[in-house]
């Protein structure tokens, strides 16, 4: 049997906000398996135990570019090991070069970017020589490149600690930014449900079965309670489902019907989500 170390329920006490004593038993169920643990929460507990998958795993920040046509932008996320650095103006800057040289050159992959000149060295160079002034380990997480079908638009929040970057078609610019800033805080996982990996909706299609199996109600209104959990998933986290951050009377679908819109595309990085913040 795996050992269950206190170290491992607080983990999943934080990813879950689960009782200390559930999450005991749910390690425990799943043999120390933090994902099946934390489905075995979900079951029993229900969206008590779904945090938003924003929660903050380690520190840096995002940085956004938009070219000045307004037609490629770049997003990207660097960490560090302390909130003290990722607010160090020289770090800062580093960032928001990187997400510039990002549009600018559309490198392939993290390795050609650590290849690409950034002020007369390689970025790679201007990394270490980064670590070596301010003594912390930073890297280059990831990065996203944009070529807009309309207009970029992006927002930046909670002390570039969340960055989007959303590429409209139709509307205008203050229609632009106001998707931006919902994506930000309503953090879907993509545009419309057709875009859900189809892994994921048969995940959320058997946690939703086995909470309703304990229900005692026939088969058909089972069949009924999980088909509308599914349906309740995909409008929570696709961009179309959810409602409008400014007017929850309205869905952000209902929204851009109105204003003749669409949205073709975005990208949404928190930082250090599902990085293993260091303990201690």
């Amino acid at each position: 049997m795996a050992e269950i170390t206190a170290n491992m329920v607080r983990e999943l006490r934080e990813k879950t906000d689960a009782p200390m004593m559930e999450c005991k038993k749910a390690l425990t169920e799943a043999a120390g398996d933090m994902a099946r643990a934390g489905e075995i929460l979900r079951i029993k507990l229900g969206n008590r135990a779904s945090k938003a998958a924003s929660r903050i795993a380690a520190e840096g920040v995002v940085a956004a570019y938009i070219a000045p046509d307004g037609k490629t932008g770049a997003l990207i996320e660097v960490n560090c090991e302390t909130d003290f650095v990722a607010r160090n103006p020289d770090f800062l800057a580093f960032t928001a070069d990187l997400a510039q040289l990002v549009a600018r050159r559309a490198p392939a992959d993290l390795a050609a970017l650590s290849a690409l000149d950034l002020g007369g060295a390689p970025v790679e160079e201007k990394r270490r020589t980064l670590i070596g002034k301010i003594n912390e380990n930073m890297f280059i997480r990831r990065f996203t490149r944009i070529t807009a079908r309309g207009r970029l638009a992006r927002y930046i929040h909670g002390g570039a600690r969340i960055g989007a970057l959303v590429d409209v078609v139709g509307g205008d610019d203050v229609l632009a930014r106001d998707l931006a800033m919902h994506i930000a805080a309503s953090k879907p996982i993509a545009v419309a449900a057709t875009e859900i990996p189809a892994a994921l909706v048969q995940k959320e299609r058997e946690i939703a079965a086995a909470k309703a199996a304990g229900s005692g109600k026939p088969a058909n209104i089972v069949e009924k309670m999980v088909e509308g959990s599914v349906r309740k998933f995909l409008k929570e986290v696709t961009l179309l489902g959810q409602q409008f951050v400014r007017n929850d009377q309205q869905s952000v679908e209902q929204l851009l019907e109105s204003r003749n819109a669409r949205v073709a595309g975005f990208a949404l990085y928190v930082v250090g989500e599902g990085i293993a913040k260091k303990k201690g």
